[in-house]
């Protein structure tokens, strides 16, 4: 049933995605797309809407694949009652994990803290997190965002090296950024 699947594929996402939303991106990406629950275009535009709504993408993202993944299993999960009830398991499963290993592990690591080892342990960690988030850039990289045709990729690619000068250098407010690149985008696309 594709509601266990979900459940364990978020049960593995809770446990073994960490460094943040952006760093679970390619493990999601993995076990979503991989299941043929989502195409390679809705896994695109899901990011691209978690980013924009407020919270954790992580979060919003297992919001919305639960709503839309019993529905492209089978026809017979089209409702949207099935999709509510994909919402809640899927966003309950994917926290629940974390949430229990943050308090075991704020109380072990409160105990330890002089620990040479738990301290070697977080500086290890760093470069992971950082391999991570760039392995989600570099996994958002693809078609269904930059575009196929000549122009299309010329046109995205300028778009997203303002969006960076923009909220990098010029210090736009983010918001501000993302309204918009959406509207350039609508124009040229």
């Amino acid at each position: 049933m594709i509601y266990l699947k979900l459940i364990w594929a978020y049960l593995k996402i809770g446990l073994f995605g960490f460094g943040g939303g952006y760093a679970m991106l390619a493990l999601i990406e993995r076990i979503i797309v991989g299941q043929g629950w989502l195409t390679e275009q809705m896994f695109t535009d899901i990011v691209a809407i978690s980013q924009m709504t407020p919270g954790p993408i992580g979060i919003n993202s297992a919001t919305y694949i639960g709503y839309v993944a019993p529905g492209m299993a089978s026809e017979a999960f089209a409702s949207p009652m099935w999709g509510i009830l994909g919402s809640v398991l899927c966003t309950l499963v994917v926290v629940v994990p974390s949430f229990f290993l943050t308090v075991y592990m704020s109380h072990l690591i409160h105990r330890h803290r002089d620990s040479s080892i738990v301290k070697g342990v977080f500086t290890g960690l760093r470069p992971v997190v950082v391999g991570m988030i760039a392995s989600a850039a570099l996994l958002l990289m693809n078609g269904e965002n930059f575009g196929y045709a000549g122009p299309e990729i010329v046109a995205s690619v300028l778009i997203c090296i303002g969006a960076f000068i923009a909220v990098f250098f010029v210090k736009i407010h983010p918001i501000i950024v993302i309204i918009a690149s959406g509207i350039a985008g609508l124009l040229i696309y």
